[in-house]
């Protein structure tokens, strides 16, 4: 008996940060629920300076879609990351939601944010990738597979890491 109760006691400072875990695993999983998978549902549609945007015309590197809203705070706190990603890698943003074009464009240009955007009023685009609540990131790999999923903020290291990742998979 005195074994188990010297191991309850090795075990017992860990059982808290366990169970965080535990919780922020089942959050997580509860979130990402009914999101698209496996092969990217295709995008064609235009970036609101009027350039078509084709999501096959990615094939052959890492892409990041990340969708967004004008209206959501979590989105304005990692709003400058994923614009300093867009410098480096291949980003579609879809703003969810968000108003007309010209709307989208005043908010970006109040926020020194320059890169590209869809506008997906109708929330069309976000239903067929399963997203309910903005920021969604999803990273695709080169041959258009979504690789990971980013439900929430998210920090740009995590999100430039696993664009790493993705060019490896």
């Amino acid at each position: 008996m005195s074994i188990f109760i010297e191991s309850y006691r090795r075990v017992k400072p860990a059982l808290p940060i366990v169970l965080v875990l535990v919780v922020l695993l089942v959050v997580r999983a509860y979130v990402q629920r009914n999101v698209a998978d496996g092969e990217a549902p295709m995008i064609s549609s235009q970036y609101l300076d009027g350039s078509p945007v084709l999501l096959s015309s990615y094939q052959g590197k890492p892409v990041m879609v990340h969708f967004w809203a004008t209206w959501c705070g979590i989105c304005r706190l990692e709003e400058q990351s994923i614009n300093n990603i867009a410098k480096d890698h291949a980003v579609i943003t879809i703003a969810m939601q968000s108003g007309e074009q010209e709307e989208i464009v005043e908010y970006l240009t109040a926020q020194g944010l320059d890169f590209p955007v869809i506008s997906d009023a109708n929330a069309s685009i976000a239903l067929t990738y399963g997203v309910k609540g903005v920021p969604a990131s999803f990273i695709l790999d080169a041959d258009g597979q979504i690789r990971f999923i980013e439900m929430g903020y998210s920090t740009e290291a995590g999100l430039r890491f696993r664009l790493w990742l993705a060019s490896w998979i």
